[in-house]
């Protein structure tokens, strides 16, 4: 203990004097006697070894001090996202930001639940026409007398069609309808096609598949360009074509005994649409087939999508969204101004330029929609920032 406290006492005096220990440890060994080589040798060296580490240490506070300043400000590195956002962004995270998590999806866009045993529900529409459901993806069938007409097979769930069948029906399946070409739709129809039932589908749907060549598509057997009645046994389909929106060939199917018009990829009942208006290869068509289910004479809408059927109602609202979103990406193409923040040196870049003014003019849409659509619409918050940029790419080129 009497060791510890004189070590304690001599440190505390050298502290006391305001010199660090190794300038204390300097002092102590040049004021040994001068005539002491000894004492000067060791003076030499541990002066000269202090000098090193000094120099080391400098070093290392520089190269620190290099990575700090770039990782602090990530606008040095090219190609990195700014140290400053733009001005008024939207607290609804843009595309790329993960989100930790999203808004609840409210109840009035909810379904009946899924039994998970069977992972699909059926939804009675009465004559024999039924839609079956995982509440992501909507399909149908429809029971005649002597056979089965499945309305597309998405692959979601095609393996389990059979099995939703035979609790209404024995009867076999002898005609698919394709509602339009893209595999999550129909991507399951080889599994339903052994006993090589009629399929049917618009004309540029067989184009589409001839070029996909997606042998669990099988082709159309039976093409229209315009309409066609479907007749099997005493059950009516009518299906008819009203040009390109979600993409070319997508089919209205509507059964008149029952009133229910299916046309997939156009309206989500009380949701947003799937990102940038459900990937519509013409926006002004998408928004026109909208205003033409309308107008249409029906009582029950099956959208191919999300978990319950759509009401004149949840058309409507949509019409009213797609409305209010070509407004506000309109009004924010007006008023935003090319080049406001952009850095000086990438004025000879014109895609840096138009990268910064789309993502302004995207954000203002953003800002104007929220206040009314984020609790209107169930995934505002997923793809918001995916219609405005469509919205105004459509306002600008087409």
């Amino acid at each position: 203990m009497r060791d510890i406290r004189n070590i304690r006492n001599k440190r505390n005096n050298d502290e006391g004097t305001g010199l660090s220990l190794d300038e204390a440890r300097i002092r102590n060994l040049s004021h040994e006697k001068p005539g002491s080589g000894e004492n000067r040798q060791k003076l030499y060296f541990f002066t000269a070894r202090l000098f090193l580490a000094g120099l080391v240490f400098s070093s290392i506070l520089m190269n620190a001090g290099r990575v700090h300043g770039q990782s602090a400000d990530s606008s040095s590195v090219q190609g990195a996202a700014a140290s400053e956002p733009y001005p008024q962004m939207p607290l609804i995270a843009p595309i790329g930001i993960r989100i930790g998590k999203y808004v609840n999806v409210p109840v009035s866009a909810q379904g009946p639940a899924i039994d998970p045993a069977k992972g699909y529900r059926l939804q009675d529409f009465g004559s024999g026409l039924y839609m079956i459901t995982d509440n992501a993806y909507q399909s149908m069938f429809l029971v005649y007398d002597s056979g089965v007409v499945v309305i597309d097979a998405p692959p979601a769930y095609a393996p389990r069609i059979r099995q939703a069948i035979t609790e209404v029906s024995d009867k076999k399946i002898t005609h698919i309808v394709y509602s339009h070409s893209h595999s999550d739709h129909i991507g399951g129809a080889k599994s339903l096609a052994e006993q090589r039932p009629v399929i049917i589908a618009h004309e540029e749907t067989l184009r589409l598949l001839k070029r996909n060549a997606d042998p669990n598509r099988p082709l159309p057997t039976v093409t229209f360009s315009d309409k066609y009645k479907l007749r099997v046994g005493n059950k009516v389909l009518e299906l008819s074509y009203h040009g390109n929106a979600h993409e070319p060939g997508n089919i209205f199917i509507y059964a008149p005994a029952q009133r229910v018009l299916m046309v997939v990829d156009v309206v989500f009942p009380g949701w947003m649409p799937w990102r940038r208006f459900a990937l519509a290869q013409d926006i002004p068509g998408y928004f026109e087939q909208v205003e033409k289910i309308r107008k249409m004479d029906w009582d029950t809408l099956v959208g191919g999508h999300v978990a319950r059927t759509g009401t004149r109602a949840d058309v409507d609202l949509q019409a009213e969204f797609n409305e209010d979103v070509k407004q506000a990406a309109k009004t924010a193409l007006a008023t935003t101004m090319l080049g406001v923040g952009l850095n000086p040196l990438d004025r000879a870049n014109p895609w840096a330029g138009f990268d910064n003014y789309i993502d302004r003019v995207a954000a203002q849409c953003v800002n104007a929609l929220t206040s009314k659509w984020s609790n209107k619409l169930a995934a505002f918050d997923v793809y918001i920032w995916d219609q405005c940029y469509a919205m105004e790419q459509s306002l600008r080129i087409e």
